[in-house]
């Protein structure tokens, strides 16, 4: 299965562990990155542009070191900009948009997210999205 896991997702694990939803998530993201024999991840520009604004360097290192063991698939320009702007039509946020528009460009299966807001809207606008929105828990239930 092809995934894409937004940023959320990636810097889960370096959350604070206190909660127990954060730390089911944090577990979950983990098991699905120990699960690379059966899942292929996918990097688009978007995780790079989006890690590089992370305003902890020790959390952005460690995240760009994982991303940096995939291929960075370039997607054209001008597809990517006019999908981002019907996904931001549609009620998606700036960076949603582009990862929900990254990961269909990409033939993504599930794009993975920790964000109820994104989550949500992702349920909203099923129908029309090429790439089914999930938790990393409902993911790691089904892929591992």
């Amino acid at each position: 299965m092809r995934v894409y896991l937004d940023m959320c997702c990636l810097k889960r694990p370096f959350d604070d562990q206190s909660q127990a939803r954060i730390r089911l998530e944090s577990e979950a993201v983990l098991a699905l990155l120990g699960a690379s024999e059966r899942i292929e991840f996918l990097r688009a520009a978007a995780l790079d542009l989006e890690n590089a604004q992370n305003p902890l360097p020790p959390r952005a290192a460690k995240v760009r070191l994982w991303l940096e063991t995939l291929p960075r698939v370039e997607i054209d320009a001008v597809a990517l900009t006019d999908r981002t702007k019907e996904l931001m039509a549609l009620g998606f946020k700036n960076f949603d948009a582009l990862h929900v528009a990254s990961a269909e460009a990409l033939g993504a299966s599930a794009l993975g997210t920790c964000d109820d807001r994104f989550l949500a809207a992702g349920r909203r606008q099923a129908a029309i999205l090429k790439v089914r929105i999930a938790n990393p828990i409902d993911l790691a239930r089904e892929l591992i």
